[in-house]
């Protein structure tokens, strides 16, 4: 009986994919391991789409961060003929992988990218369950100006397609609330060594340093500062707002120092939904949420709610469904807007104290 109940289901595979190896794979393992998590959770409910009995398979792919092995993964996809994609995280893989997905018809939805060019390029097929970088740098910008008052700020950046993006949307939201942008600055993904630049910027002596980059480059460069005696807030986008940082940066980061927003995040109201996932996650994999855990989760539960209310896994038939759904996730309402953004982008910014994230405020 049971050999006859396997083999009348019909099996849906997801694709998944980020970083799983180099410096951020702790990023890469947060999101495959929320993307796992919504995966086991429908398969546990023996779900049946449009009156077929299915089973939920989840394709893994690493694309460890770059851009070329990023559409070597894609196209592997693609070849494996999955009805959906989990990913990118990094913007600099997700963009160009989109228009291999697209090609094929494919829906992808990214749990973690934020570059606005992602959901620019007309694909009918791209999503995304996080707010862009417009939203996040305009937002820290807003913050730097009005809260924590700061007249001047130095910026960097890491080059990449995120990087670049939170720092220059960041640089103009904070220009046009009147703070003077004194320093740019940039380094690469993979530096270790910043005491050039910090030197450069410690000199025009600014309020504020900014970081367009990931966590993995933001801790020894907190490490660094501190060297130099450059004692001034630190501020970046969600690629810095890890769990994980206050080990990167060791000692170096004071209480209150680090402000960073997460690309999403829920109101008083949605608060326990999005702790009791925290809970679940923890006792399932055995440690914290970093940061994307959640939103790859609502990224899997939406595109199957888009199955489900279509009748159907082929992607042609569901995509439709997903352009104009309204589901009730852990991270907030999503539904998305013409271009697949957000419809509303809620952001959350947090500090640090005592080496743990410290929630300040959500926003829009």
């Amino acid at each position: 009986m049971a050999c006859a109940g396997a083999q009348g289901q019909e099996l849906v595979k997801i694709g998944q994919v980020g970083p799983n190896t180099g410096p951020i794979a702790h990023l890469g393992k947060d999101l495959q391991n929320g993307a796992r998590m919504a995966i086991d959770e429908l398969n546990a409910k023996g779900p049946s789409i449009g009156g077929k009995k299915v089973k939920f398979a989840l394709l893994t792919e690493d694309d460890g961060g770059d851009p070329k092995q990023g559409t070597a993964v894609a196209q592997k996809l693609v070849d494996a003929k999955v009805s959906g994609v989990i990913g990118h995280l990094n913007s600099g893989t997700t963009i160009p992988a989109s228009k291999i997905y697209f090609d094929a018809g494919i829906p992808q939805i990214s749990p973690a990218a934020t570059n606005p060019k992602y959901t620019q390029q007309a694909f009918n097929t791209a999503f995304r369950v996080v707010a862009n970088d417009g939203q996040l740098g305009g937002a820290l910008g807003r913050y730097a100006a009005a809260v924590l008052k700061v007249k001047s700020v130095a910026i960097i950046d890491d080059r990449t397609a995120y990087g670049q993006g939170v720092a220059d949307e960041f640089g103009k939201s904070a220009k046009g609330a009147g703070v003077k942008v004194v320093a740019t600055q940039f380094t690469t993904d993979k530096a270790t060594d910043f005491n050039a630049i910090l030197t450069a910027i410690k000199a025009k002596k600014p309020d504020l340093v900014f970081f367009g980059g990931m966590d993995a480059v933001a801790g020894p460069m907190l490490r660094q500062m501190k060297q130099l005696g450059i004692n001034v807030p630190f501020m970046g986008g969600d690629g810095i707002c890890s769990e994980g940082l206050a080990a990167l940066a060791g000692d170096a980061m004071a209480n209150g120092q680090v402000i960073c927003a997460e690309a999403g995040g829920v109101e008083d109201v949605g608060r326990k939904g999005l702790d009791d996932f925290k809970e679940v996650y923890k006792k399932k994999y055995g440690i914290e949420v970093q940061t994307y855990a959640p939103y790859a989760y609502d990224a899997v539960m939406t595109m199957a709610d888009a199955m489900q209310k279509a009748g159907s896994w082929q992607t042609d038939k569901y995509l439709p469904e997903l352009a104009k759904i309204h589901h009730k996730g852990v991270t907030g309402e999503i539904v998305f807007d013409a271009k697949g953004d957000m419809q509303q982008g809620t952001l959350t910014l947090f500090t640090y104290s005592q080496g743990k994230r410290q929630l300040l405020v959500v926003t829009k």
